[in-house]
């Protein structure tokens, strides 16, 4: 669902790596996997300007043959939330409505870099009418 296809390009010793779908992202390793797993770090970090400006998500190009990157879990069960939100033009101060829950338990839950319990997260699908579907493969 947010696998985003990267491009992979040599850098005067490094590997830099960007996303033709979110441009805010940009990274480089030492190598190709370094750089892939610092490309995850700055996905996150490009998404969550988008959650933060209340922008809807890039949606991911076909990867036709490139490799891709993906956020966490965690992080990937909150932007689907807040996709789903921004889908069905629910504002912030609706959704805590709906859950019972203050603002600031709102923001910390499209908060990227907190660590959201998934049950939290679960409960917000739920009053948008969505359910989480966490597969290990």
């Amino acid at each position: 669902m947010f696998d985003y296809p990267v491009i992979l390009a040599p850098d005067e010793g490094t590997v830099l790596v960007t996303f033709p779908d979110v441009p805010e992202a940009i990274t480089f390793g030492s190598d190709e996997d370094e750089a892939l797993l610092y490309a995850v770090d700055a996905l996150e970090s490009a998404l969550s300007f988008y959650v933060d400006a209340r922008k809807p998500l890039p949606v991911p190009s076909a990867a036709d043959g490139r490799p891709t990157v993906r956020p966490s879990a965690l992080e990937c069960a909150k932007l689907g939330v807040y996709q789903a939100m921004t889908e069905q033009g629910i504002k912030k101060a609706e959704l805590a409505r709906r859950l019972g829950w203050h603002m600031p338990q709102v923001d910390r839950l499209f908060d990227l870099n907190h660590a959201s319990r998934f049950d939290q997260i679960e409960a917000a699908a739920r009053v948008l009418g969505r359910h989480l579907d966490i597969r290990v493969a």
